[in-house]
């Protein structure tokens, strides 16, 4: 993707190398990239760089990077028509990031909130790297011209200083950098905890009857659901003080296709027994085929490294375009 496509724009998404995905993950976000990526010109990147900031081992960090890698292509991303590619191999990411610290002020920076977090979570690590983590991540927006970034909640603070650093650069140098904006697609289902249902599902939750990820093999998906938490009303509807029912529900609901209407009917007079059962078996019917097309590509190391390698190559072109630019403005001597 050289060129942007006539009448598509290009939307950048990145996802961190943390492990497997869950299911929240799944709903939240991954299932609506290839519909995403069917009407617009996309690039999907590992944020191998962003996962420094809390240590890893080598051997973790290399393991995680390819899987998740191996994820993107096994939720049916085409690397033919859109850019996938490992964030570290575009040496530009680190480049622009020095450049962008430079044009940040430190008040806006110090206001981002996931830094507090990530400080009080890691206080053994407080590092740099942590606290500059925006600008690597409106970098990593920046480089590649996008017109739109997915963002959830969370995130909604790292697009707005993305948007800041590029309008305070524009106004010193001229029409550089393109504002990006925030891609409102078809919103994800939020999927919670299965234990703790107030809270949303995470991988490092201690406790691994929580969550589901999407390595899990179908039997261990249906001992997850089926040791759900629930209440003591026995009745499949959708209300206040039924967050466990309410969280079955929005799972039930994301592989069926059915709202919560439906549910209610085809569930009425049934106990908590057999709608576990069905959501279970419609759980592991919409994971199965993912969870076996990545066991087949993360297999295939060569197939792998191949499509990183033309992934880079492409991300590269579009990112040195945008750093030379950068840099010309700037006053940098240009050989």
């Amino acid at each position: 993707m050289e060129t942007q496509t006539e009448n598509k724009k290009i939307v950048l998404s990145f996802v961190q190398s943390s492990g497997a995905p869950t299911i929240g993950n799944y709903f939240g976000a991954f299932k609506n990239w290839h519909d995403m990526a069917q009407e617009n010109d996309c690039i999907f990147g590992v944020a191998d760089l962003h996962a420094i900031t809390v240590r890893n081992t080598p051997a973790d960090l290399r393991r995680r990077s390819k899987e998740m890698y191996a994820w993107l292509l096994a939720l049916g991303l085409d690397p033919e028509k859109n850019v996938i590619f490992m964030q570290s191999h575009v040496q530009e990411h680190a480049l622009m990031a020095w450049i962008l610290n430079c044009y940040t002020m430190f008040g806006e920076a110090s206001r981002m909130t996931q830094f507090k977090d990530k400080s009080a979570r890691h206080a053994d690590n407080v590092n740099v790297g942590l606290f500059t983590y925006p600008i690597l991540m409106a970098a990593d927006i920046l480089l590649y011209n996008a017109d739109m970034v997915p963002v959830g909640d969370d995130q909604k603070q790292h697009l707005e200083i993305a948007r800041d650093i590029a309008e305070r650069f524009n106004g010193i140098y001229g029409d550089v950098l393109k504002v990006p904006a925030p891609y409102i697609g078809k919103k994800g289902a939020r999927i919670l905890s299965l234990q703790e249902p107030d809270k949303k599902m995470s991988k490092s939750d201690p406790n691994e009857k929580s969550f589901i990820s999407l390595t899990d093999p179908d039997a261990v998906i249906a001992k997850k659901i089926k040791s759900a938490v629930t209440d003591s009303e026995a009745c499949v509807r959708y209300g206040e003080g039924k967050d466990g029912i309410n969280n079955l529900m929005a799972l039930y609901a994301c592989c069926t296709g059915l709202d919560y209407d439906a549910i209610e009917r085809d569930f009425a007079g049934k106990g908590y027994g057999d709608f576990k059962a069905a959501v279970a078996e419609a759980v592991v019917a919409e994971i199965s085929p993912v969870r076996s097309e990545y066991e087949r590509i993360i297999a295939d190391k060569a197939y792998i490294e191949q499509c990183m390698a033309d992934g880079a190559e492409k991300a590269r072109r579009i990112a040195a375009r945008t750093a030379r630019k950068v840099m010309k403005k700037i006053g940098f001597y240009q050989i």
